[in-house]
């Protein structure tokens, strides 16, 4: 079993920077790939971008994120997602998740409020 725990969402201005955490514990050597998610009120949870160590490794962004988010890695066990050039639509609870095996494994999630 893999724990998630999230951490660094907050309020900020549009236009601000905020960098999440995700650490991973447990079973981490067996991850091989994690992803943030995101979802607003009312709305269904979306993909927002994954890093993945499966060969080369690669990164993955959704085209509402791309250019203004990155995610990074150290060593596998804690991700982060650095969100620049907020905006208020980016607005929502943000997961992180990660695949150990056959295994999807979600942390609790973290707010991000973009507002003035």
């Amino acid at each position: 079993q893999v724990q998630l725990v999230e951490s660094g969402g907050g309020l900020v201005q549009p236009g601000g920077s905020l960098r999440l955490s995700c650490a991973a514990s447990g079973s981490a050597f067996s991850i091989s790939a994690m992803g943030w998610y995101r979802q607003a009120p009312g709305k269904q949870r979306e993909f927002v971008a994954a890093i993945s160590w499966i060969g080369q490794g690669s990164t993955y962004y959704a085209d509402s994120v791309k250019g203004r988010f990155t995610i990074s890695d150290n060593a596998r066990n804690t991700v982060y997602l650095q969100m620049n050039s907020l905006k208020p639509e980016d607005t929502a609870v943000y997961y992180c998740n990660a695949a150990a095996g056959p295994n999807v494994n979600w942390g609790q999630g973290t707010q991000v409020t973009v507002s003035s």
